[in-house]
């Protein structure tokens, strides 16, 4: 999936690990990545640990998209900075499924996100009764 991921790759992103349910990805911060305060942008940080999350929930087969998620940004980024996105299941049950995702810089906290997932039906081959 991350293959695919042009949005991810593009802005430097590497899945550097993975495995069921688990997923590590790293960007490090450009200048075109900064707010108005001179610190790494909400968005990108929401974007690399979603991007985890993503990797994480689709480790194991079935397309997996996100239900919902939400992320508490805890200390700046800056650029330059390398951040490692580590994402981990924390539980799946139906077709649903709750993943926690650390961003860090140096072994040190920048945020914390939790994602909800959802697997999706297979849709039906065509002429099929769904």
């Amino acid at each position: 999936m991350f293959a695919r991921d042009t949005a991810s790759r593009d802005l430097g992103m590497e899945l550097t690990e993975h495995g069921p349910g688990t997923a590590t990805v790293t960007m490090t911060v450009t200048g075109r990545m900064l707010n108005g305060h001179g610190t790494a942008h909400g968005g990108f940080l929401f974007l690399l640990a979603d991007t985890a999350f993503a990797c994480a929930c689709n480790s194991e087969g079935p397309v997996t998209v996100a239900a919902a998620a939400d992320i508490d940004f805890v200390a700046p980024a800056r650029e330059g900075d390398v951040l490692i996105a580590s994402a981990t299941e924390r539980t799946r049950f139906g077709r649903s499924g709750i993943y926690d995702v650390s961003v860090a810089c140096d072994g040190r906290a920048v945020a914390e996100f939790r994602g909800r997932s959802r697997t999706v039906r297979t849709p039906s081959a065509p002429g099929g009764n769904g």
